[in-house]
């Protein structure tokens, strides 16, 4: 796949140096992980040596001092050799950013080195049972009991909690001056009194484990609250939008990957006197998957420079429209391999049926598409709601 013109020539190098990294592993290495039920350590590991996990992040702390371009470009090119890091979209682009933007000096002191080296990880919790993509209606609650922040609520789907040293928790405080709800995030150790988990079994092959989470009368320092307990919405979601870039981003390599191996198939597989790719009824769905997947992938570059130049307003909008746009295209592209490879596309040995349900995830995760398509409905073309 060609690189885009509107990358400078860092990024150009960037990309063939993270898409060697990942050729060194590849999908039969995934592939492996996921059987074993074992998690890409060492694909992590090695990555974090390289500088790559943590080039976002500012260069005082210990990363590379980029952003999210930088650190979306690394995701996607890991996904395009069939290895993704689905940490990169929790542990550097959300937790990584919010504590970077308003953590204390004691916060980022303590964990940003440790998430730029790889040495730290950290979860992300705000997705609950009832409140599914409405973060209005999270129910976790923190109220102050003297100096200390005591959370009680439970959450859903929350990656890597397993692996992480601690969860970066979206909990609503109580406004004395209004009496009504306002999000506020908390560090919550892993191993801290009253914060349960149960492992959720998950019709996906992945190496990254999902969870439920019980906070029950856990009790956290004043130190644990990350920001300004009045900020609210702002610090939220300076972690979301680059959620939804970081989500393009692994959608795209998804895309990227089974379109690749869709592609030396079709050059390859002969069934009449040409090679089935001659075809047009297979060679312009590709060209179609293609296209589409480049078109994401602009919008996803524009989503991630905006948000690196602070235009948080216009990087809210270009961020959703990037994950709806990635997503779809990686769901096309996934089917098309599939369809390509006909009987083949459904066995092990070429690894493209396991990816149906990942693509689905696009969609789905970490808000749906039918809740962007209302965002852009309400934000961004003034029409009125129906909630």
């Amino acid at each position: 796949m060609s690189n885009p013109v509107i990358e400078t020539e860092e990024h150009r190098a960037l990309r063939d140096a993270v898409a060697a990294l990942g050729k060194r592993y590849g999908r039969e290495y995934f592939a492996r992980v996921v059987a074993e039920g074992a998690h890409t350590d060492e694909l992590w590991a090695e990555a974090a040596k390289l500088g790559y996990l943590g080039v976002n992040l500012p260069a005082e702390h210990g990363g590379g001092g980029g952003g999210i371009v930088e650190l979306s470009l690394v995701l996607e090119e890991l996904g395009a050799a069939g290895c993704p890091l689905l940490m990169l979209v929790v542990s550097p682009a959300i937790c990584g950013t919010v504590i970077a933007r308003f953590g204390t000096e004691e916060q980022k002191r303590a964990w940003l080195p440790g998430l730029a080296d790889g040495s730290r990880k950290m979860a992300f919790g705000i997705t609950e049972p009832d409140a599914g993509s409405n973060s209005h209606r999270i129910t976790t609650t923190a109220r102050k009991d003297g100096a200390e922040w005591v959370l009680n609520g439970r959450k859903v789907f929350i990656s890597g909690v397993d692996i992480a040293d601690a969860t970066l928790i979206v909990g609503r405080t109580e406004d004395a001056r209004t009496g009504r709800l306002k999000p506020c995030l908390f560090i919550v150790p892993r191993d801290t009194p009253g914060f349960g988990r149960s492992p959720i079994a998950m019709e996906l092959a992945a190496p990254e484990k999902q969870f439920e989470l019980t906070l029950d009368e856990v009790r956290l320092p004043a130190e644990a609250l990350v920001g300004d307990e009045d900020a609210g919405l702002l610090q939220l979601f300076a972690g979301l939008n680059p959620e939804r870039i970081m989500t393009a981003a692994f959608a795209l390599g998804m895309g990227r990957y089974a379109l690749g191996r869709a592609l030396d198939y079709a050059r390859t597989r002969q069934v009449w006197k040409e090679p089935i790719g001659a075809h047009q009824a297979l060679a312009h769905p590709l060209a179609q998957a293609h296209i589409e997947l480049e078109l994401a992938r602009l919008m996803m570059q524009k989503a991630a420079h905006l948000y690196d130049a602070g235009d948080d307003m216009g990087a809210g909008e270009a961020a959703n429209m990037a994950k709806y746009a990635a997503a779809e295209a990686a769901v096309h592209a996934v089917d098309q391999a599939v369809h390509t490879l006909g009987g083949n596309g459904l066995t092990q040995e070429y690894g493209l049926a396991s990816m149906i349900t990942a693509a689905r995830v696009a969609r789905i995760a970490p808000v749906s598409r039918e809740m962007i398509l209302n965002f852009i409905s309400h934000q961004s073309l003034g029409l009125p709601k129906s909630y």
